[in-house]
């Protein structure tokens, strides 16, 4: 079977896989060129559909689960100064979002416990990260409600893929990969506009300052975006995932954070601002003072960037 790739024509993504909702309704297929056109064409077959919003916060038990998460190593040591939950929950309160997005919160709940944990904790961490470094308060909701929304994309992996706890195929990767531009595609549809924050925000927090990400392969040079991407890297790292049952240390992940911002993937200023909220004394980020050296090694068992076809 040969590798199925998402791509590009003058930064025009094509799609290898089908982008269908949680009803599996097909909203383009795998071949589909997503244009200026294409995507035009597909918001306007969904222009006369109403979508409420709703409180993120009184859906269902996410106030309470998120509660519980925050109040968890490692991430007490991040929220736990001067009334930080109280304070990040109140700018939560705020984010309102459609049904069909909060349907989606209640798929991974159901299905995928990992991924549903992960996209609240990059919610916390963006939100934290955005009352230091946004400035502009319109910007900054903008910013935080833009967090529970990056991995939707996600519900167009098979489950198996995502809860596989051993090395994934390249072919399984791709496919994994697709979560980006199926969530680019889910967002311009739902919000009737493919210029949003948002749709970028899922199908940019991949990319990397250098280049090297995907699924454009584009210098990322979004500043909200990126708070999500360095918030989605490092709650990768500090989490137990389906292929890592443990989880890296808290210092060890700073230190992979720390690598990454060196090599000039991830802005260094997001990088000091989340280790500023890791220390006890919670130093202002434009003081705090990042230490290169490495100590740190992976957990055991971590089949992250393994592939199956490379170990037959």
């Amino acid at each position: 079977m040969r590798n199925k790739r998402m791509s590009v024509r003058h930064k025009e993504l094509t799609l290898e896989y089908p982008v269908h909702t949680l009803n599996n309704q097909l909203l383009l297929p795998a071949g589909s060129v997503l244009s200026e056109k294409q995507l035009d064409d597909l918001i306007c077959s969904n222009r006369d559909a109403p979508y409420r919003e709703y409180s993120l916060m009184g859906h269902s038990s996410v106030k309470k689960d998120l509660y519980e998460f925050l109040n968890a190593p490692p991430y007490d040591t991040i929220f736990a100064h001067g009334g930080q939950i109280p304070r990040i929950i109140s700018l939560m309160e705020s984010v309102r979002l459609s049904m069909p997005v909060l349907q989606s919160l209640d798929y991974f709940k159901m299905n995928d416990s990992y991924t549903y944990r992960h996209i609240l904790m990059v919610f916390a961490i963006s939100s934290i990260l955005t009352v230091d470094l946004v400035s502009d308060y319109k910007d900054r909701l903008r910013e935080v409600t833009s967090g529970p929304i990056h991995d939707i994309g996600k519900i167009c992996v098979p489950l198996d893929i995502l809860k596989k706890t051993t090395p994934l195929t390249k072919d399984e990767m791709y496919m994994l990969r697709h979560h980006t531009t199926a969530g680019f595609v889910l967002l311009s549809y739902y919000l009737k506009d493919a210029g949003h924050l948002f749709p970028a925000v899922a199908r940019d927090h991949h990319e990397r300052r250098d280049g090297s990400g995907y699924p454009r392969g584009i210098s990322l040079k979004d500043r909200m975006v990126e708070i999500v991407a360095v918030s989605d890297i490092y709650d990768a790292l500090i989490s137990s995932r389906p292929y890592r049952p443990i989880a890296f240390n808290n210092r060890t992940a700073i230190e992979e954070i720390t690598t990454l911002a060196e090599q000039n993937k991830i802005s260094r200023d997001i990088v000091k601002a989340l280790v500023a909220y890791n220390r006890k004394d919670k130093p202002r980020y434009s003081e705090c003072r990042v230490s290169a050296e490495k100590r740190g090694a992976p957990p055991k068992d971590n089949v992250y960037g393994i592939f199956a076809d490379e170990e037959e």
